[in-house]
């Protein structure tokens, strides 16, 4: 066998594809005044290069053939193909626009793209005719709004609202487009028809300040003559979970506008006004997201949401005042069951409950198809864990009831699912019934953002797959409109510590960007009139701290965006707000540029008890001091690259002078130049320093030899750091040639480890490395803060899939695999802009085999061990391969798009 060969022939003209608007196939509701365009380039062809384009914009499909355009980009000169902004004419609320694309590259010219779409939202707040309306008050017995002012979290209790409007429809329908925010969620019905197959829409914002609603196309389901719309409204993360305690903003309330647009030109709008009908005596008697769902099936109003319905009974609506701030079109979708998962068994109990297994700890609710007996209660409980009796373990639930209550209007069969709760749960404690029922009446229904799953990976280590897939279950399951740090327990709160590294691993599997980009947005809106950020945001809990290492997230999802993304709209946009907090805490919290303020240290790290959750041996403990010096440097350093990036290129001097007087006092203060330690030597004090840039130069080797020393010795090759330490370590260690000892902690199932949990049974990550033994005060079974960079070092150092330090969005990919001892072979890919990547790789007995994908219109340097024999001569004929270079033990090439194959000569 040759030593590298080409994959495949090229038999296929270059084509235009996958086009996009704001990163979504065409969308129906944009916000944004200027959209952007992207698309890939597909072909089996090798080295294409996309050398110009050109895009076209008309008002329809017959004015694009016809060259009727309202922009025309001309042929511009330029290789990208992600995020390039319209420039034509202003855009107009409601308009649908029609683009193409075809694309100059250096194997010729592409025929033009298939025609996609994009319509704009409502872009000026004076196009709102409707109100807010809803109910003002408790209306049902039992429930109970809060106690202002009590110093105690206080559960909610509050029934759905259903609001409902009939309305004709006097011709034929071109064109219908419903804008509606239910808060704080809604599911909406026309003619007894839902809508969309989102749940809890909209996803919430900081409704002070930033209001989110949905729009759907309902074209198909307005009939002639007599329709009706009904919208239930649940309490969602408007209407407090906990009062006080987690923060609410008022009762549930509902904004909608259906307009109507006829063939003959006339356009009709219905709107929420004191027209409608309402009532809360329907059959969701309780909604509550830490508590459960109760469902009265003997309060059904069968027909509500259909024309001729007798509401003689329901209630004038109540105008309510709006949330305030903007009310703008999502930037993102909405979340939707994404999976459905069968559970595994099912297991009688002594006193005649039943607890349910579905075989893996997930985020969403239970579907049931079930036998029930006229007003007999079932219940269903939600845990992570059972007891060794096979009980329900709720302790680490903290208040949180997580209990749905259904309850039957006659005897026989009934089949339901809740709509306005979820729950984090692999078991499910089950009451209420007289026999026991089959697995095939449960349906395990999994949530989170729809978002597309753009990266796979797998290796020869079971421990690595298992944890792999851990992760995935992890992180989606902490997806809710925002980022959270668990699904379980009365918190589900999005902490920014927990993404500062995380999001960027995240952004190799799931195609986040979008969510990541509308959290930002809630950072802002979180933030002080002096410049504080909440360490939690969307601020449900105000923590205005002054730390830096929760905040850094604010920075490093928006440069995540940027580098992984291609997308630099969340640093121009934020570049005010970032700045306002780096004047804030340089004017409040520097003393000789020191950063004083302390907070949460290295949150989590492995302490010397297992009971603990907290080590309190100060020989473990990592300054605060430190860990927040180390962190405002970096983001100085960043905010120097944001400021030319937004225009504020005068900033910079600045930033750079703050930036090298901290380091001095840094390492002044925390550095010993004889030893090569930092402060009291921990791992996550070296590493921190190390990787942030803050050793002295010619330090840098001792300073990762006391890391590995400590590592190695002291803590067996196992893990030491919190969830400030472990966002460097496995890159750290291995960029210092200590891959081996990365593999080691990354395989490890002795405690601490990510494989210790996966070997008690985890199937998600958990909060604690101790999470089997601490107090149930704070041992949550689904976080994902302590994969630090792990998800990193998978696909960029075991796969070798990484963006080059030089490119942005992977339009140059940077090839590079470690191979450390004991893994026999990886096998990866990662969905870019600029399209997928793959890699894999076999070394086994000696013997090299790696196949790799370029997509079009991107270049990769690639690096192999000049030891596994691949022979540079033969690489130098392939087609695609630019440059050939052998220097330092490695093989290194620059090579253009394409399938490779690269084996050992022996072979």
């Amino acid at each position: 066998m040759a030593a590298a060969m080409l994959m495949a022939a090229c038999s296929s003209e270059v084509r235009v594809d996958d086009l996009r608007v704001e990163m979504q196939d065409d969308p129906i509701a944009i916000g944004v005044a200027q959209p952007r365009f992207s698309w890939q380039l597909e072909t089996d062809c090798n080295d294409v290069q996309q050398t110009a384009y050109r895009i076209e914009v008309a008002g329809s499909k017959k004015d694009l053939q016809a060259g009727k355009l309202l922009w025309d980009s001309g042929n511009v000169t330029s290789g990208t193909s992600v995020l390039i902004p319209y420039e034509g004419a202003a855009l107009t609320s409601r308009t649908t626009y029609y683009w193409r694309v075809k694309v100059t590259t250096n194997q010729g010219e592409t025929p033009w793209s298939e025609t996609a779409q994009w319509s704009m939202a409502l872009l000026d707040p004076a196009e709102w005719s409707a109100q807010w309306i809803g109910i003002e008050g408790a209306t049902n017995p039992g429930e109970e709004l809060g106690i202002e002012g009590s110093k105690t979290s206080v559960p909610t209790r509050l029934a759905a609202r259903y609001l409902r409007k009939e309305f004709p429809v006097k011709g034929e329908v071109k064109q219908a487009r419903l804008y509606i925010a239910g808060l704080g969620s809604s599911d909406v019905y026309l003619n007894g028809e839902r809508v969309s197959d989102d749940v809890f829409a909209p996803i919430p914002g900081v409704y002070p300040k930033t209001t989110y609603y949905s729009t759907y196309d309902v074209s198909e389901l307005l009939q002639s003559g007599d329709n009706a719309l009904g919208v239930v409204v649940g309490n969602g993360r408007f209407f407090p979970m906990r009062n006080p305690g987690i923060r609410g903003y008022g009762l549930p309330r509902l904004l909608a506008q259906l307009e109507i647009e006829y063939t003959d030109g006339t356009i009709e709008t219905i709107v929420s006004d004191q027209s409608w009908q309402a009532t809360a005596r329907g059959p969701i008697v309780a909604n509550n997201e830490f508590d459960g769902e109760e469902y009265d099936a003997r309060l059904e109003l069968t027909g509500w949401d259909t024309p001729g319905y007798d509401a003689s009974a329901w209630q004038q609506p109540d105008t309510m005042s709006a949330p305030g701030g903007r009310l703008t079109a999502l930037p993102t979708p909405n979340m939707r069951v994404m999976e459905e998962i069968a559970p595994v068994g099912i297991t009688r109990l002594p006193d005649g409950k039943y607890i349910l297994d579905m075989g893996q700890n997930m985020v969403g609710w239970l579907k049931v198809k079930l036998n029930g007996k006229k007003d007999q209660p079932i219940a269903f409980r939600f845990a992570e864990l059972v007891q060794p009796d096979s009980s329900l373990y709720v302790a680490n639930l903290r208040s949180a009831k997580v209990t749905d209550i259904y309850t039957p209007a006659a005897d026989g069969s009934f089949e339901w699912e809740p709509r306005f709760v979820y729950h984090g749960f692999r078991f499910v404690e089950i009451s209420g019934l007289d026999e026991q029922p089959s697995l095939d009446c449960f349906t395990g229904r999994v949530i989170y953002d729809d978002m597309e799953t753009i990266g796979k990976f797998e290796t020869s280590n079971p421990v690595i797959n298992q944890i792999y897939k851990n992760a995935y279950w992890g992180i989606r399951g902490n997806y809710r409109g925002f980022p959270t740090d668990c699904p379980q327990r009365d918190e589900r709160l999005g902490w920014l510590g927990d993404r500062t590294t995380g999001a960027y691993g995240e952004s190799f599997i799931f195609g986040n960007a979008l969510l990541y980009n509308k959290w930002l947005q809630d950072i802002e809106d979180s933030q002080s009139e002096t410049g504080s950020i909440s360490d939690v945001s969307p601020r449900a809990w105000t923590l205005y701290q002054d730390d830096v290492t929760w905040p850094a997230a604010y920075f490093t999802v928006a440069d995540m965006l940027y580098r992984q993304f291609g997308d630099v709209s969340g640093i121009i946009r934020h570049y005010p707000s970032m700045k306002k907090w780096v004047d804030h805490v340089s004017a409040t919290q520097l003393k000789d540029y020191v950063y004083q303020k302390e907070q949460y240290g290295d949150w989590c790290m492995p302490p010397e008890s297992l009971e603990l959750i907290h080590s309190q041996d100060p020989a473990r403990k990592t300054s605060d001091k430190l860990l927040n010096s180390a962190y405002f440097h970096y983001l100085l350093e960043l905010m120097q690259q944001f400021a030319v990036l937004s225009d504020h290129a005068a900033d910079t001097t600045r930033y750079r002078q703050l930036a090298d007087s901290v380091k001095m006092a840094y390492n002044a203060t925390f550095f010993n130049p004889e030893t090569a330690q930092y402060d009291n030597n921990t791992v996550t004090a070296n590493l921190v320093s190390l990787m942030l840039g803050m050793v002295p130069e010619g330090y840098e080797t001792k300073v990762m030899d006391n890391i590995v020393a400590k590592t190695e010795g002291e803590h067996k090759s196992h893990v030491s750091t919190g969830v400030l330490g472990i966002q460097h370590l496995m890159r750290g260690l291995t960029a210092y040639g200590h891959e081996d000892l990365a593999y080691t902690i990354a395989t490890n199932e002795t405690y601490p480890s990510w494989g210790y949990m996966a070997s008690k049974g985890a199937t998600t990550i958990w909060e604690l490395w101790n999470g089997d033994y601490a107090a149930p005060n704070m041992n949550s079974c689904n976080h994902v803060m302590l994969l630090g960079d792990l998800i990193i070092w998978y696909y960029e150092n075991l796969a070798g899939i990484k963006n080059a330090p030089s490119s942005i969005g992977f339009k140059k990919i940077q090839m590079a695999p470690t191979f450390p001892e004991g893994l026999e072979w990886v096998k990866a890919s990662y969905d870019s802009p600029y399209g997928e990547i793959k890699s894999h790789w076999t070394l086994k007995n000696g013997q090299f085999d790696w196949k790799i994908e370029i997509p079009a219109n991107t270049t990769a340097s690639v690096r192999i061990p000049a030891a596994f024999g691949v022979d540079a001569t033969q690489v130098k004929a392939l087609k695609g391969v630019h440059q050939v270079n052998v220097a330092d033990d490695y093989l290194t090439l620059e090579i253009g798009s394409g399938e490779y194959h690269f084996v050992s000569a022996a072979q």
